[in-house]
């Protein structure tokens, strides 16, 4: 009998240790579900005033990011209104590329003593918006995540011109030969092709890393801009560039212009 109640007495001793530790473990879990929530409520305010912080302009080159209210306005927008808030932009840039009729108007001379000077303005002009556009994607990615910020423009921009030139020389070397060979060009506009590749790289790729910055700094929208913007610039300095080069080349070889 006497041993009986002295099992009673430690499975009553065991029952109530077990009760109390799991007690302290309901605790311990209450406690870390607090701490969790507290934690996740800051990340969710940080969060948000990171992101309120991106779309007013912060410095920090999220600039460009859309809060999740304009993401919802673009897609709650009608188009007209999305086309008028482009136009002007597309307006402007439209009239500086006139300028492309004058550069054209001034070598006239030129391309009709050479006309195979004007085979290849649309492809150098297509060439200058495809480097260009390839550059302003990057940098709108990059400014978007939070990778790459404002202070780092000098470093991206030099990265950009030194991969425009490497990528230009690289295209110059395979089209002049190819422009002479199979398609019979003549020997010092496959030259022209051969320096205009590579300028028009650098140029492209330089004006398609600094416009975005430029925007974020003026509080512009570069999503709107900086493609539009660097393919008009590419196209006049492009067009430019494309005729000097031509020039002394052809001054190399003894040809009149």
């Amino acid at each position: 009998m006497s041993q009986d109640n002295d099992d009673n007495k430690k499975s009553a001793s065991a029952l109530g240790e077990l009760k109390e530790t799991v007690r302290s473990q309901a605790k311990e879990i209450e406690r870390l579900k607090a701490q969790i929530g507290s934690s996740g409520s800051a990340g969710l305010k940080k969060k948000a005033a990171s992101s309120s912080k991106s779309s007013h302009g912060g410095g920090h080159g999220g600039d460009c990011e859309l809060s999740e209210e304009e993401l919802a306005q673009y897609l709650t927008d009608p188009f007209y209104k999305v086309g008028m808030h482009r136009v002007g932009w597309l307006g402007i840039f439209l009239a500086s590329l006139s300028a492309t009729g004058l550069i054209m108007k001034v070598f006239e001379e030129t391309l009709e003593k050479h006309i195979e000077l004007a085979l290849f303005v649309p492809l150098l002009a297509g060439h200058g918006g495809n480097t260009g556009g390839q550059t302003v994607g990057t940098i709108l990615s990059g400014l978007s995540a939070g990778t790459v910020k404002v202070s780092d423009a000098p470093r991206v921009v030099w990265k950009e011109a030194m991969a425009g030139i490497m990528s230009g020389t690289i295209l110059g070397a395979i089209v002049s030969p190819i422009a002479y060979k199979i398609l019979g060009v003549s020997f010092h506009v496959a030259a022209v092709m051969l320096f205009t590749l590579p300028f028009i790289s650098m140029i492209a790729s330089t004006l398609g890393a600094i416009i975005p910055f430029i925007c974020v700094l003026v509080h512009l929208d570069p999503s709107v801009i900086a493609a539009p913007a660097m393919t008009s610039l590419v196209d006049v300095v492009g067009l430019m560039g494309y005729f000097m080069i031509a020039n002394y080349v052809f001054k190399f070889y003894g040809l009149e212009l």
